[in-house]
């Protein structure tokens, strides 16, 4: 999505415009602070995560990624300044260029992340088997997600 929003332009205007840059990157820091808030608060009935996520399934973790990654300013700069580099000018079709290197992308970012998710399942189960091992893992995660969205919202581009 954030490939094919850069290859028709908004990228462009995230990276010209200081307003909208800092709209995406202070609404991706605070829902990253929102959910470390939430992760702490909830830790400790990290007992009951097990019939939790039983009831809700991978969806919510799944939306809960792609917003993360849909508001990340620092993605969008990234297609924004990596993917016109690779576009041939003269063969024209550029947006379908910038679109099909962004596709390239997402698939190799898809089974990188596929496999990251297939060993943080096997992980989980273990530290599923200890209800104290939840607990420490939910409040460490709570804080470090707050702490990522508190360094995407106080750094970056100054301009």
């Amino acid at each position: 999505m954030l490939a094919g929003a850069v290859a028709l332009g908004v990228g462009a205007v995230v990276e010209r415009s200081v307003l909208v840059f800092m709209a995406v990157k202070l609404g991706g820091a605070a829902y990253l602070i929102f959910l470390g808030a939430r992760a702490l608060l909830r830790h400790r009935d990290r007992a009951d995560l097990e019939g939790e996520v039983s009831a809700r399934g991978g969806w919510r973790a799944g939306l809960d990624g792609f917003l993360v990654g849909v508001a990340n300013p620092k993605a969008v700069m990234f297609f924004a300044a990596v993917l016109p580099q690779f576009v041939d000018r003269e063969r024209g079709g550029v947006p379908a260029q910038m679109f099909l290197l962004g596709l390239i992308f997402v698939l190799i970012a898809l089974v990188s992340d596929s496999v990251w998710s297939l060993a943080a399942s096997g992980a989980r189960a273990w530290f599923g088997r200890s209800p104290r091992r939840l607990q420490l893992v939910g409040g460490a995660g709570g804080l470090a997600m707050i702490g990522l969205g508190i360094g995407v919202a106080v750094t970056g581009r100054k301009d």
